[in-house]
C-alpha cells in the first residue's frame, strides 16, 4: 500500500520529465514534431511499466498538451492551424492511453506471476517442513508455526472436528482468530476473506471432506494458495496418523514375536526337566520297590500332574504362536471323516465311560483344511464333552453339508452354559464360573479352537441350555 507523500512524489516526478523533454527539444536539440511525440511516448510507456496506470495517464494529458503548446505550429499558442496536427494529437493521445493500459496490464501481470512464484516457492518449502514430522500430536502444534515462517503472516490457527480443539502459533492471537469463528468456516465449508482487515479463513478438506478449518491473520496470500495449505494440512495430517497407527500395528507384531520367542525358549526349559520327571516316575512304577499301594499311588500322581503341566505348557506356547500369526497350516483335500476318527481314537480316555453317536454322511465332499489342526480341534471339543457331561451320557457328533461349507457338531448332555457366559468362553483363560473349582482345565482349550477355525476361514459357535447340555458346531468353507 502507497502512502499519500510516495504518490506525490512519483505524480511530480513524471511531470518533471515531461518538463525536461519539453526543454531539451525545445531549447538544446530542435528535432521535428515526430521525433518528440516519440520520446513523449517512450517515457509514458516507462512511468506505466514502473508505476501503474493513473500516473501514464496524468503524464500522457499532460505531455499532449506540452505537445501541442510548444511543437505544432502555431507554437506557443493552444491553436492548431492544421487539421492533420489535430489528427496527429489525437493519434498520441490515443496511442499514449491505450500504450500505458497494454504495459500497466503486462505489469500487473508479471506482478501476479511472481507474487504466484514466491507462493509456490513457499507452499514446497511449507510441505517440506510437513513431511519433518510424524508425529500427529507433535505435527498439530507446530503447522501454525509452519505457515508463520514459510508465509511470513502475523499468525495462524487450525481448528479440527474430530478433536474440537483450536491449535494456534501464539496464544496472543486467540481473540482474532477465535475457535468460534474457526468452528462457523469448518460448519459452513466455505472461505472467508477479509482483504481490509488481513484476516482470512479457509476450511481444511480431506477431498470432499471437511475435517477442520485454518486462519490466518496478516494474509494477503490468494484464495488458491490459502486452499493448497489447507490440503496440505489434512494430507499431513492424515500421512501423521496412518505412520502412528502402522507404527503401533509393526510394535504390537514386534511384541507378539517377542513374545512367542519368549514362550518357546520358556516352554523348552519347563519340558526339559517335565520329561526327565515322568521317565523317573514311570521307570519307579516298573521297579520291584514300588509294589506298595501308597508309593505307588504316589509316583502315579507324579506322572499324571507332570502330564497335566505339559499340557498346560504346550497350550500357552500355541496360544502365543497363533496370536504372533506363525501358525503355517498345511491345506489339503480330506474327507471329514479323517479328522473325526482320529480325533476319537486320540481322545478314548475322555470318552470310556461315554457312549458315542455318530452321523457322518459318506458322501459328504472333501474340505480342504490342516488335517492334524482340525483334528486338535475335535479333540478340544470332545474332552469338555467328555469332562463336563456325567458318566453314562452319550456324546454324539455330527457332520453335514450345508451349501458352500462343513457343518460338525459335538453335542453332551453336560450341564449347559448360561446366555451371558456363551459369548466369552471363546475368550483366552476364560472359564465357566460353576467348574473353576470342580473341573481342571487352562481356559485356553477353546480359544486354541477358535482361532485355528478361523485361520481355515470358517466360524466357531455354541447352543447351549441350562440343565440340557450343550452342542459347539464349527464350520469348514468347501472348495469351489
Amino acid at each position: 500500500m502507497k502512502s499519500p507523500a510516495q504518490s506525490i512524489w512519483r505524480f511530480a516526478a513524471a511531470l518533471a520529465a515531461v518538463a525536461l523533454i519539453t526543454w531539451f527539444y525545445y531549447r538544446v536539440v530542435h528535432v521535428n514534431p515526430t521525433t518528440v511525440g516519440f520520446t513523449f511516448l517512450i517515457e509514458v510507456l516507462l512511468v506505466s511499466a514502473a508505476w501503474g496506470l493513473p500516473y501514464a495517464i496524468s503524464t500522457s494529458l499532460v505531455a499532449t498538451l506540452a505537445y501541442n503548446y510548444f511543437f505544432l505550429p502555431p507554437v506557443l499558442t493552444w491553436t492548431i492551424a492544421d487539421p492533420q496536427n489535430w489528427i496527429a494529437l489525437f493519434t498520441f493521445l490515443v496511442t499514449a492511453v491505450v500504450a500505458s493500459q497494454l504495459a500497466e496490464r503486462a505489469r500487473r501481470e508479471a506482478s501476479q506471476s511472481n507474487q504466484r512464484r514466491r507462493e509456490v516457492e513457499r507452499l514446497y518449502a511449507f510441505s517440506q517442513q510437513l513431511l519433518v514430522t510424524g508425529n500427529v500430536f507433535g505435527l498439530l502444534n507446530r503447522v501454525p508455526l509452519f505457515i508463520v515462517e514459510a508465509f511470513g503472516v502475523a499468525g495462524a490457527a487450525i481448528f479440527l472436528d474430530e478433536k474440537q480443539k483450536t491449535y494456534v502459533s501464539d496464544a496472543a492471537i486467540q481473540p482474532l482468530l477465535s475457535a468460534d469463528q474457526l468452528r462457523s468456516i469448518s460448519a459452513r465449508g466455505e472461505p472467508v476473506l477479509d482483504r481490509e482487515n488481513r484476516v482470512c479463513f479457509v476450511p481444511v478438506r480431506m477431498g470432499a471432506r471437511v475435517i477442520g478449518s485454518l486462519g490466518v491473520l496478516g494474509c494477503d496470500l490468494s484464495r488458491e494458495t490459502l486452499e493448497a495449505i489447507g490440503s496440505l494440512i489434512a494430507i499431513s495430517i492424515e500421512r501423521a496418523a496412518t505412520i502412528e497407527t502402522l507404527t503401533r500395528s509393526e510394535a504390537g507384531r514386534e511384541s507378539d514375536r517377542l513374545r512367542s520367542l519368549l514362550l518357546d525358549s520358556v516352554t523348552h526349559e519347563f519340558r526339559t526337566p517335565l520329561t526327565a520327571i515322568r521317565a523317573s516316575a514311570e521307570t519307579l512304577l516298573d521297579a520291584p520297590e514300588a509294589r506298595r499301594p501308597e508309593f505307588r499311588e504316589l509316583l502315579a500322581i507324579i506322572n499324571e500332574e507332570g502330564d497335566r503341566l505339559n499340557r498346560l505348557v504346550g497350550e500357552a506356547a500355541e496360544v502365543a504362536q497363533l496370536d504372533a500369526g506363525q501358525i503355517e497350516l498345511q491345506f489339503e483335500l480330506h474327507p471329514v471323516r479323517e479328522p473325526i476318527d482320529a480325533a476319537v481314537q486320540q481322545c478314548r480316555y475322555a470318552l470310556e465311560h461315554h457312549p458315542l453317536q455318530l452321523n457322518v454322511p459318506g458322501d459328504l465332499p472333501q474340505a480342504r483344511m490342516d488335517l492334524k489342526r482340525i483334528t486338535e480341534v475335535l479333540c478340544q471339543l470332545l474332552e469338555n464333552a467328555g469332562k463336563y457331561s456325567a458318566p453314562g451320557t452319550p456324546i454324539r457328533i455330527t457332520a453335514e453339508h450345508r451349501w458352500k461349507e462343513l457343518l460338525i457338531s459335538v453335542a453332551d448332555h453336560g450341564p449347559g452354559i448360561d446366555d451371558m457366559e456363551q459369548s466369552m468362553i471363546f475368550e483366552k483363560f476364560y472359564r465357566g464360573r460353576n467348574q473353576r473349582v470342580t473341573i481342571q482345565g487352562t481356559g485356553m482349550g477353546l480359544a486354541i479352537a477358535k482361532a485355528i477355525v478361523e485361520l481355515h476361514g470358517g466360524k466357531i459357535s455354541v447352543t447351549s441350555q441350562l440343565g440340557h447340555g450343550s452342542v459347539f458346531s464349527f464350520t469348514l468353507p468347501l472348495q469351489q
